[in-house]
């Protein structure tokens, strides 16, 4: 398929319910935390560690992951992948499809060496650059989606290329207050020859709140097409809940909203859409005491009127995609 032809920016809120949405490790891993404004913090990595894990447990090979069970570098990783490649000839050959000229001066450089090792060295050599730099574009456009989402740099010799990803996201926030559960739990953690012990810390209840982008011109060096955006729909969506561990059970998605723009409007075309979401405690509460999501009052009444009235000919928004958890309307609650 062919890439992305338009711009689009995404809402995503999910729900955490006593557990540790995102661990500070210079907090001993309290939960990450605006103290300033008891504002609970997600970064943008932690969500797609939890999109990559889920990408990776359906079977879809991603590129930022371990290498034989063990933590490696992006060089030491890319290294390897492209040594399995050049040691897989049909997968070559459907690499070098799209340009023929290309296949040819691949094979003049591999020759009659068939070793990866060997070919690899040789692909490093600045004067075959163009070809080394061609088959890394199409080893990220043919097989690795979470570079074609979120992009990565290369710094490996005769391969150093930066690929900006096409989907941005900005670190989420809870849109209340939110405060730490009082816990004297201990827990430990065995390493190889010993055992630490320290506190587990959890939020009460957080709804949090993410927003991001989807440009089509970094989908060009990237190659993200439309499957890709539905297979981050999927992921956005389930990658959360269903990869539970004993810190970040009970989080569970609740909305997600892609606003679509047509030709000639760009991302942000709206600003943050964060701004177009109210919650405030239910009557009789105050947000000290929010303890779930029955215990707010989630208003979308802007989102749903600002997508309203900017679509249709000659207006900002193409379509929209919507998705909520159920109880949710993307009027009002």
């Amino acid at each position: 398929m062919s890439t992305i032809t338009n711009n689009a920016d995404f809402l995503f809120l999910y729900e955490a319910t006593q557990c540790n949405p995102n661990g500070d490790p210079d907090q001993e891993n309290k939960p990450r935390m605006d103290y300033d404004n008891d504002i609970n913090l997600v970064t943008d990595t932690r969500l797609k560690r939890y999109i990559r894990d889920y990408l990776k447990m359906k079977g879809t090979e991603i590129f930022v992951d371990m290498e034989n069970e063990a933590k490696v570098s992006p060089e030491r990783k890319l290294e390897a992948v492209i040594k399995r490649v050049l040691a897989n000839a049909g997968l070559l050959s459907e690499l070098f499809t799209e340009n023929p000229a290309m296949a040819d001066a691949f094979a003049k450089i591999s020759g009659s060496v068939s070793a990866p090792d060997e070919i690899f060295k040789k692909l490093k050599a600045k004067e075959n650059r163009a070809v080394s730099i061609y088959l890394l574009a199409q080893m990220v456009k043919q097989k690795f989606v979470d570079i074609r989402l979120f992009g990565s740099a290369f710094a490996v010799e005769g391969f150093n290329r930066a690929y900006t990803g096409a989907v941005q996201i900005n670190w989420g926030y809870s849109l209340h207050k939110v405060q730490l559960m009082d816990s004297s739990s201990i827990v430990t953690t065995m390493n190889d020859d010993n055992s630490t012990f320290g506190k587990d810390y959890r939020v009460h209840y957080s709804l949090l709140a993410f927003n991001g982008t989807i440009n089509k011109f970094a989908a060009q060096s990237t190659g993200l097409t439309q499957d890709d955006v539905e297979t981050f729909r999927d992921a956005i969506w389930n990658s959360i809940p269903s990869l539970p561990t004993r810190s970040k059970l009970n989080q569970y998605p609740k909305l997600y909203v892609e606003i679509t723009y047509n030709e000639g409007y760009f991302n942000g075309c709206f600003g943050d859409l964060r701004n177009y979401v109210k919650v405030e405690p239910i009557e009789g509460l105050d947000e000290k005491q929010i303890r779930s999501f029955s215990d707010l009052k989630l208003d979308l009444t802007a989102l749903g009127s600002l997508i309203q009235e900017n679509s249709g000919e000659g207006k900002a928004i193409k379509s929209a995609f919507v998705k909520t958890s159920a109880g949710i309307d993307l009027a009002t609650r």
